[in-house]
């Protein structure tokens, strides 16, 4: 049998490229079926440095080939990205269309088998039919993702008007949770008219794909896979293939004088006593809540790594500088913060015992892969639907905040952030046991006979032909 190639289509998003890529890799490591894999990629205003991103990212795989698309013509206007950004990154991808198109005319030949396309590319479904490959959606986000994006375009048949956000309250039964969803937990977007009609146009091409590629583990939602596994009427099949973690060849802007102090002191801080605050790459909070999450730390008296993202068009981009007067001092002997932190190296780390996390999919299966219970702030896309998973319908987290929208301006109060790392740290409800039983079902998943490992051996079965 001739050996095959799968072409990848990313969003250019750094979270997004990296976990693509990653998964690219393992198919690459699992099947001898594969001779290369294909990534076009492109950049956008907000992600310049894509293009250098994807070459480190692949630097280590031979077998991987970049296939970089002209620079978009007239991208969507930057201030759509700050008013309803899912609005402007499907924008952007339809610009890309015919820069697809005529790429896929240079690299299609019989050995080209289908494609494999991040959520936000599914508009290149039709350039894929034009060439007769198979398309695949890969979501990087979770079943429950998949889930709402299915109870979307059902929702928007019955009621056209996008979601009311003074309706929080109101729930929602969306197959594959046994919870009912309240409003308030759905992506923000869905509250903002552009986002909102970007949301459901991208839901409802979903049932156009071949199948649909899930970076999750069937036991840890088990209850949106089991309703994916009865085969919905028009709806592709679901493979929980995950969980896709980058952790090694991971690029960071964090260089070894950044790295070696923060490993350093966590080498001297005794076992399960670091909480870890962290609120990924575009979790920028304004000087008001910083000041409120130093007073609850004060208030906490735990042992901190504190990892502040600040604003790079800011003038100053330390984090002491948003810092309340003399907190540095009055915290050194128990506590660091810097501006980032190799956050593979610091979750497996023996002194860390919990992670404020903003509920990030890639950070949501780093802290479960290493077995760190988390509390949940969430603040933007669908982190707040993933707090609610975690929280209410498997009992994986600490609340801490399940509503909360960075871009909204209010501020949790000290007191609130304190009782919440208080019962992370210190609580008996905190779900340590059951987090550690995960960390053991996650790496049996990817194992030979695993859920994840058939998952994606059904897939590749179906997309390249049958064994050597």
């Amino acid at each position: 049998m001739e050996k095959k190639e799968i072409i990848f289509v990313p969003s250019p998003g750094p979270g997004h490229l990296l976990v693509c890529i990653e998964f690219a890799k393992s198919l690459i490591k699992r099947d001898q079926r594969i001779h290369t894999i294909t990534i076009l990629h492109w950049t956008l205003p907000l992600a310049p440095q894509a293009n250098l991103f994807a070459k480190s990212l692949v630097a280590s795989e031979p077998q991987i080939r970049l296939y970089a698309l002209p620079e978009i013509q007239n991208p969507p206007p930057l201030e759509l990205f700050f008013k309803a950004p899912e609005a402007y990154l499907l924008g952007s991808t339809k610009k890309t269309i015919p820069l697809v198109r005529e790429a896929l005319s240079t690299l299609v030949s019989p050995r080209v088998t289908g494609l494999v396309l991040d959520f936000f590319c599914v508009p290149l479904i039709q350039v894929g039919n034009e060439f007769n490959l198979p398309s695949y959606i890969f979501s990087t986000c979770n079943g429950g993702f998949v889930s709402m994006m299915k109870y979307l375009p059902e929702r928007h048949c019955i009621n056209s008007s996008q979601l009311d956000l003074n309706s929080g309250d109101k729930e929602h039964s969306i197959p594959g949770f046994v919870c009912s969803v309240p409003t308030k937990v759905l992506p923000p977007g869905l509250f903002v008219r552009e986002s909102y009609e970007a949301w459901v146009e991208m839901a409802e091409k979903f049932h156009e794909a071949k199948g649909i590629l899930v970076n999750s583990i069937a036991c840890l939602e088990q209850n949106a896979f089991d309703y994916f596994g009865t085969r919905p009427e028009n709806y592709p099949p679901v493979y929980a293939v995950g969980p896709v973690l980058s952790l090694e060849d991971r690029p960071s802007d964090l260089d070894p004088s950044g790295r070696d102090p923060v490993m350093t002191w966590l080498d001297e801080q005794p076992e399960l006593s670091v909480v870890y605050l962290c609120f990924g790459s575009l979790g920028i909070l304004e000087a008001p809540q910083i000041k409120e999450i130093a007073k609850a730390l004060d208030l906490s008296g735990h042992r901190f790594l504190w990892s502040i993202r600040t604003n790079p068009t800011e003038k100053s981009s330390s984090p002491y500088d948003l810092l309340p007067e003399g907190f540095i001092d009055r915290t050194a002997s128990r506590g660091l913060v810097c501006g980032w932190a190799p956050q593979v190296e610091v979750l497996p780390h023996k002194a860390v015992g919990g992670f404020v996390s903003h509920c990030g999919w890639n950070s949501t299966l780093e802290s479960l892969w290493f077995g760190v219970p988390m509390a949940t702030w969430p603040m933007y896309a669908e982190q707040q639907l993933n707090a609610f998973t975690m929280v209410k319908e498997y009992g994986l987290a600490v609340e801490l905040r399940l509503d909360y929208v960075s871009a909204y301006g209010k501020i949790v109060k000290a007191e609130e952030i304190a009782g919440a790392i208080r019962s992370l740290m210190d609580g008996e409800d905190t779900p340590r046991k059951k987090v550690k039983e995960m960390a053991v079902a996650a790496r049996k998943a990817l194992s030979d006979g695993g859920s994840s490992f058939v998952a994606v051996d059904r897939f590749l079965d179906e997309l390249i032909g049958g064994k050597f």
